[in-house]
């Protein structure tokens, strides 16, 4: 005889089985979702976490310190899901789309600007730990994580890279870390499948107090003066895009976990 009830909790177990595989679906996976869920739920009438997202991304909403409260795990599994992946490889398709369009002239002086942290180089491991950016930074903590050289690459970033060098593009890596962490940086960088660039530029004492525009602008102009062309510009924060020179043509990745400015 039919036993309605064992085909409920049968159906039901598929329904947990099949919601657990689509959240796990993500191919080169940077790190496992929390076991929680997310919210979009309004902060204020009117206003989700989802367009508080779009207002950072666009620019809008800026020199912002700590992401709401009540976005926490909205942010959390919109890096660890699928959606930050998708909006990575639109970025990243995106760029490499324009640079296989152009005509360029193979002489060795064309570059790739790539931004590390959240760029190249992937900190969710850290930040799974740590929280979405609702609590004030911890740059001990943060720094100790770097030291490990542990980083896994963002996979649609590393595709990018593998790309630009089969059109003979040069990738150069800006990035805020200081110069102490020069060693770490390579190794990591190497471990996560960057193997070649021309430059690694890290932030020196000469920089201290300075923007993050002031500094990142200032070596893109240093290496235009050498000879190089900027072909391209990729980072994941405002602050890695803006100034002068921009270079030819820039690409933001998401990151609205924090705001650097």
């Amino acid at each position: 005889m039919w036993q309605p009830c064992t085909v409920l909790i049968f159906l039901a177990t598929l329904i947990v089985v099949n919601c657990q595989n689509s959240a796990f679906d993500i191919t080169n996976q940077i790190h496992l979702l929390r076991p929680k869920s997310g919210s979009g739920g309004d902060l204020i009438p009117g206003i989700s976490c989802s367009s508080w997202r779009l207002g950072v991304e666009a620019h809008n909403i800026i020199d912002w310190k700590l992401i709401p409260t009540e976005c926490e795990d909205y942010v959390g599994h919109y890096m660890l899901g699928k959606q930050y992946r998708e909006d990575s490889k639109v970025v990243a398709s995106e760029a490499f789309a324009y640079a296989n369009g152009l005509n360029l002239t193979n002489d060795g002086n064309n570059i790739w600007i790539f931004d590390i942290d959240e760029t190249t180089l992937s900190n969710l491991p850290y930040y799974a730990d740590h929280g979405f950016g609702a609590e004030l930074f911890n740059a001990t903590s943060f720094n100790e994580w770097v030291d490990r050289g542990e980083a896994p690459a963002l996979p649609e970033s590393l595709e990018l890279y593998n790309k630009l060098l089969s059109l003979g593009i040069k990738a150069v890596f800006l990035t805020g870390r200081e110069e102490d962490q020069r060693e770490v940086t390579v190794k990591n960088l190497k471990q996560a499948g960057y193997n070649n660039w021309e430059k690694l530029i890290l932030k020196d004492s000469s920089f201290s107090g300075k923007t993050a525009v002031f500094y990142k602008s200032s070596h893109r102009r240093n290496l235009e003066k050498k000879g190089y062309k900027i072909i391209g510009n990729i980072g994941d924060q405002w602050s890695d895009l803006l100034g002068t020179p921009t270079g030819n043509r820039t690409f933001k990745l998401p990151d609205p976990m924090y705001y650097i400015g």
